[in-house]
């Protein structure tokens, strides 16, 4: 398997992949949230969005504005006009796009559409954002509380904050390694690798928490603009978990690609 993987990524420039992936999800991780707090409002009301993430605003960390900054992205998102949420979708497919490109770039080159193939493949998920997400608003008020209380309740916290995320992101990962990627993996192994690269994912964003509470200047490097400072850290983190996202990828279709070797196509190449 690991041949296969190294087989995969040989010549493919992965951590620049990451990086337009993290370029197409700076335009489209805004309206994303804006859409899936909207569409989980209209379902389960805003009032009850409201009630389920306040305590989770509360506890996050304050070093860099982080509650500041969830508290008027759900306010956004449950304000959002039928009008504004049409306006926000074509940015938001913007990221089955990034998606689709850096899969195809790895895996198999010379794929006609390739924008338009991802953006309609990711809709699907736009689509499932209120079950996805009202399931994980649900866990956050006991994990939060636990957070709060200090000592081992605040271990306790953070595993079943942990596992909610998990259990929330698997679905997606599967989805977009099974349909958003080329080839078509067998069902398997895209379930069980797509199950431990959410796994992965889940405790990176709960280490970006762990560092939103770090007292540390993020706007020194930048001639004291903290603005800038903060907007470069989440490039970083968002690109740090692309790269995750990719890897777990190349390591699904190494080992689930029906393909007989599991080798992407050179451009220019006949597959004949």
């Amino acid at each position: 398997m690991r041949i296969r993987v190294f087989r995969l990524l040989r010549g493919r420039d992965l951590a620049l992949h990451a990086a337009a992936v993290t370029f197409y999800s700076g335009i489209a991780v805004v309206p994303v949230a804006l859409l899936a707090i909207w569409l989980t409002g209209l379902a389960a009301g805003a009032d009850r969005v409201r009630r389920l993430t306040g305590r989770t605003i509360a506890a996050l960390p304050d070093e860099i504005g982080a509650p500041r900054a969830l508290a008027a992205l759900i306010d956004a998102g449950l304000h959002l006009t039928p009008l504004l949420a049409l306006a926000s979708l074509l940015p938001a497919t913007l990221y089955g796009e990034g998606l689709r490109r850096a899969f195809v770039s790895i895996h198999r080159r010379g794929e006609s559409l390739v924008g338009w193939r991802g953006r309609v493949l990711w809709l699907p998920l736009l689509a499932a954002a209120p079950a996805l997400l009202l399931a994980l608003f649900l866990a956050l008020p006991t994990t939060s509380r636990l957070w709060v209380r200090g000592g081992w309740w605040s271990v306790l916290g953070v595993v079943l904050s942990f596992l909610a995320a998990w259990l929330v992101l698997t679905p997606v990962v599967i989805w977009v390694f099974r349909y958003i990627a080329p080839g078509r993996p067998r069902w398997l192994p895209t379930v069980l690798l797509g199950s431990f690269t959410a796994a992965n994912l889940s405790g990176f964003l709960h280490g970006f928490v762990l560092f939103c509470a770090l007292p540390l200047d993020l706007g020194a490097p930048f001639g004291g603009f903290d603005a800038i400072g903060g907007t470069v850290t989440v490039g970083l983190w968002l690109y740090l978990f692309h790269t995750i996202l990719l890897v777990g990828f190349a390591v699904t279709h190494a080992v689930g690609s029906p393909e007989p070797d599991g080798t992407p196509t050179p451009a220019g190449t006949s597959t004949r």
